[in-house]
């Protein structure tokens, strides 16, 4: 057998136990997808009212903005366009600029909006 055989050998015998033990990958990332998660951010009443500001003036229009928000212990920043806002829900509608798929976001989750 010449050396690039034994090379390749050894290497699927080496990682072939690995592939043996699918739990330790789930767990492994649910541990590391705990590492990753952060606390909610509490905004300044006055940045609020700047983020209500701009939703008002982005709602309904084709401008795109920068939307920061906060979802399952992550921060999540989209480029999007805001489709519409429901104030008796607390909702806002918004349609990404990757999928062009509509989206349900609570307002109290918006972290942080910018027009691009």
């Amino acid at each position: 057998m010449n050396q690039e055989g034994k090379n390749s050998d050894r290497g699927m015998r080496k990682w072939r136990p690995f592939a043996s033990m699918p739990e330790q990958y789930i767990g492994l990332n649910e541990v590391l997808k705990g590492l990753n998660r952060v606390e909610k951010p509490i905004l300044a009443e006055d940045r609020q009212e700047q983020i209500n500001e701009i939703l008002m003036r982005a709602n309904g229009t084709d401008k795109k903005v920068s939307l920061t928000y906060y979802r399952k212990g992550e921060c999540i920043t989209e480029t999007c366009t805001i489709h519409s806002i429901n104030i008796h829900a607390q909702a806002l509608y918004f349609v990404d600029e990757v999928f062009d798929i509509k989206n349900k976001l609570l307002l109290s989750d918006v972290l942080d909006i910018r027009f691009v």
